[in-house]
């Protein structure tokens, strides 16, 4: 089963954000993910949620997801997310 990683994302520092955006595609390919949604307009359709920046990554499995999420080549590039926006991210196993 294919394993994602959803994310809804507040970019608060734009400059500082691009900079994880240019390093962040090759951790992800590296451990076989890509991208399904990468931003966009969201638009919310129960609830209270407002959207941000949506991201979607497809693994192969969720133990590929969590091994990229988890890994030295993520980990060591995180900071740069953390130091320029906010979010919440989930993980799922689905087929």
């Amino acid at each position: 089963m294919a394993g994602y990683l959803i994310a809804d994302i507040e970019v608060t520092d734009p400059e500082k954000y691009e900079d994880y955006r240019k390093v962040v595609p090759d951790t992800i390919a590296k451990y076989g993910g890509e991208f399904v949604i990468r931003g966009g307009v969201a638009e919310a359709l129960e609830g209270d949620w407002k959207p941000n920046r949506i991201v979607v990554l497809k693994f192969e499995s969720l133990e590929r997801a969590k091994e990229w999420y988890n890994s030295d080549d993520y980990q060591g590039i995180i900071g740069l997310r953390f130091g320029a926006s906010e979010g919440k991210a989930i993980f799922v196993d689905a087929p």
